[in-house]
């Protein structure tokens, strides 16, 4: 029987994030294939998650527990959700079991994410330049190189990774959101234009980026819409929202911080445009993705849409500055025919980006390839092998130095 094992960073929350949705799209294609299926993670709340015929592990890092665990378990295949999580086991998993084949799902590129935070917090311009610079690019790119396999979520990373590290494609896979046609062809019955009212947000308040995307709102967008379109709200909705955007509830202005909702296509069908306004961030974003299945227009930022329509027409305006940003909710939430052509622009990339059948394939046909020709397939990486050496000895003796001072303790 084939074995998968994920090693998550946190148990899954699918409820929650786009993250959560990814990790259980990720599971349920390896169902399809036929895994048998350990998730093994070290943080708390393992109870939070259930999956029906998923064994879920709680293991301990800098313990050498995980090696027993991993010898006995032999999976075929090791997926890392997010490159800390290959850091912290990557080496026992080579160490233990080297025939197993590593795969690397990056979420998203979270040195991207945090460099062009680093850059809007310290007022200077974002570039590829910058990126490379910083500290967790090369963490990053460095756990990248060490796996066989890395899932790139969004064609502009693949190209930034691509542009930093030479004969890297082999090892790479671009696999964006999967995406059911059944779920596709339920757009059609979704409510019309005349049937939705207001304006909504919707994100998970764990991720800087939807606490600064709602901070900027407040401060700078929403008091233009409200000034043009007086009797509309804004409503806001995310689990863990912090304090800081849960104070900012005001029905007098119209800006109605609602917290966590457990159908979030439920409220995203019933507001007639989604406001995205992401100052920062990486990989593809699933609010605006949610936004396409719900027929719903969406105004965001060039960071909110890069790498999610492949320069197809936009499901609904793109917009940086926060007074043009303004004009494009307001123009798109009045005009009906402008509306219908997002709608429809929409759909459009659903069905030729986003289509779960696509990509599966895809997937398979990499999955298959590398698994027959592994031997070769890391021969090739030799700057991947390199460093794959000098960090298993450097994190090896790091955690058995972290287990033995543990044990001190005790």
């Amino acid at each position: 029987m084939k074995k998968l094992l994920i090693i998550a960073q946190n148990w899954p929350a699918p409820n929650y994030s786009a993250a959560g949705v990814r990790l259980l799209q990720l599971i349920n294609f390896f169902k399809s294939e036929n895994y048998k299926i350990t998730i093994a993670s070290a943080a708390e709340n393992k109870e939070s998650f259930y999956e029906e015929n998923i064994e879920t592990i709680k293991i301990l890092l800098n313990h050498d527990s995980f090696n027993e665990f991993v010898k006995k378990l032999q999976p075929n295949v090791v997926l890392f959700d997010r490159f800390i999580s290959e850091e912290q086991f990557g080496w026992r998993v080579s160490e233990n079991i080297p025939n197993a084949l590593k795969i690397l799902d990056t979420e998203d590129l979270h040195s991207l994410r945090k460099s062009r935070e680093k850059a809007l917090k310290s007022n200077l311009v974002w570039s590829p330049e910058f990126w490379r610079t910083q500290e967790i690019t090369k963490r990053e790119v460095a756990s990248v190189l060490r796996c066989d396999l890395s899932l790139i979520i969004s064609d502009f990373e693949v190209q930034l990774l691509v542009d930093i590290i030479p004969n890297i494609k082999e090892q790479l896979l671009h696999l964006p959101f999967m995406v059911q046609s059944s779920s596709l062809n339920k757009i059609t019955s979704i409510a019309d234009y005349e049937n939705r009212k207001d304006f909504v947000f919707i994100g998970f308040g764990g991720h800087s980026p939807n606490v600064d995307a709602i901070l900027h709102l407040k401060q700078e967008i929403w008091p233009l819409i409200r000034n043009r379109l007086p009797d509309i709200n804004l409503h806001i909705y995310g689990g863990h929202l912090p304090q800081k955007v849960t104070d900012l509830h005001s029905k007098k202005h119209g800006f109605i911080v609602k917290g966590w909702v457990k159908d979030a296509h439920q409220v995203i069908s019933n507001a007639r445009v989604l406001l995205a306004p992401l100052r920062f961030g990486a990989g593809q974003k699933g609010k605006l993705l949610d936004a396409m299945l719900c027929g719903t227009p969406s105004i965001t930022t060039t960071i909110g849409a890069e790498g999610m329509h492949n320069e197809l027409p936009w499901n609904g305006e793109v917009q940086d500055n926060p007074q043009d940003f303004s004009e494009a909710a307001v123009r798109t939430y009045c005009n009906f025919e402008s509306w219908q052509v997002y709608q429809k622009n929409g759909h459009q990339i659903l069905h030729e980006i986003f289509e779960k059948e696509m990509l599966s394939r895809r997937f398979r046909l990499k999955l298959m390839h590398i698994q027959k020709h592994l031997s070769v397939h890391r021969s090739k990486n030799f700057i991947g092998n390199l460093i794959q050496h000098q960090s298993m000895m450097g994190t090896k003796y790091m955690s058995k130095w972290i287990e033995i001072k543990n044990l001190n303790n005790k």
